[in-house]
């Protein structure tokens, strides 16, 4: 298994700047420009939604045409697919939610698009496929029978599972937004489900930080659950304000002991052994961002990772032991405060 970190992002964190409460403040950048931005920036893996590829519901001929000039263009820059993510929250036939609709002919949809993305990942080389439940849940709880609704999630990754024998499916939960209520909020949620599936080794978790913020959570707890289970294989490193909308800040510029126990829980409790070792960040830049400064967000978070990921590998093991037998924990979190401070 890999022994190194790669690190990915996805196209739409170079983004225009706009907001549900304004315009585009930036101009947008053409998709091959970005992937010729990725290696000198530091990184080499590309997350990608299906219709990032070529638009959705295009016929299956000039899909293939498409992805495959995509993939001809990263390799040409040294890059490689992380995922492909079926986006299912954005279609006119997913308003009432995908694999989990009232509607018997979109759920259809769901399920076919879903399988379609399978097939760009093959194209593009990856076997992760993620799911973001995005909609997988209510606005108000009467709406959709709850027990019908998870069963019908546990269908639709059967399903693909079955569509193609070598993908992996990785789970990333979200507790609200755009939907009130979701049915898997978090990973644990989710990581309980994934063992009713029919090929549970094939089905695993990912995870981004601002996701188990939003669910009052610590992300370094919900990454040990999950590695525990041997399911931890994607992450996606953010930092959040709060319980409020989803923020997508900067690694660790909200929180940095947060983001200290994100990378120590990573880094010494077998992130690499289990996944493949790609590191991936879900980061927006600030509406003011000027255009010549549009990927600082991105270094910034890639930045703070290598700097605490130092830290953390220097951290004496012994002398945490030693704390710990002894259960002073007020020297330990002194001595972890100090260690992040340089002293």
């Amino acid at each position: 298994m890999a022994r190194k970190y790669h690190f990915s992002f996805g196209p739409w964190n170079i983004s225009t700047g706009a907001d549900p409460f304004g315009p585009p403040v930036r101009p947008d950048v053409a998709l091959m420009k970005k992937f010729k931005m990725y290696r000198g920036l530091g990184f080499d893996h590309v997350q990608f939604h299906d219709d990032d590829t070529v638009p959705a519901d295009t016929d299956w001929q000039a899909t293939q045409r498409g992805v495959k000039r995509i993939k001809k263009l990263l390799d040409g820059e040294g890059l490689k697919a992380e995922f492909v993510a079926p986006r299912l929250w954005e279609h006119p036939k997913t308003i009432d939610g995908a694999y989990t609709s009232n509607s018997a002919s979109e759920r259809k949809y769901a399920l076919e698009r879903s399988k379609r993305a399978i097939d760009i990942a093959n194209l593009l080389g990856t076997k992760n496929i993620v799911l973001w439940l995005a909609r997988e849940g209510t606005y108000i709880r009467e709406a959709k029978d709850p027990v019908t609704g998870i069963g019908r999630i546990v269908d639709a990754i059967n399903v693909m599972l079955e569509h193609d024998s070598g993908i992996k499916i990785l789970g990333e939960m979200k507790p609200n937004e755009p939907m009130d209520q979701a049915y898997l909020p978090t990973p644990g949620h989710f990581t309980g489900l994934v063992y009713k599936t029919a090929d549970p080794d094939r089905v695993g978790v990912l995870i981004e930080s601002a996701h188990s913020i939003l669910a009052g959570l610590a992300p370094s707890d919900d990454m040990a659950y999950v590695l525990w289970h041997k399911k931890l294989w994607g992450v996606h490193l953010n930092d959040q304000n709060g319980l409020k909308y989803d923020q997508d800040k900067a690694f660790g510029s909200v929180n940095l002991r947060r983001a200290f126990n994100q990378v120590y829980v990573l880094d010494k409790c077998g992130y690499l052994d289990q996944s493949d070792g790609v590191v991936g960040l879900d980061v927006k830049a600030m509406r003011t961002t000027r255009q010549k400064d549009q990927t600082a967000h991105l270094t910034n978070s890639l930045k703070m990772f290598k700097c605490l990921l130092k830290v953390v590998q220097s951290v004496d093991e012994k002398k945490v032991d030693a704390f710990r037998k002894t259960r002073d924990y007020e020297g330990l979190d002194l001595y972890i405060m100090q260690h992040l401070l340089g002293k």
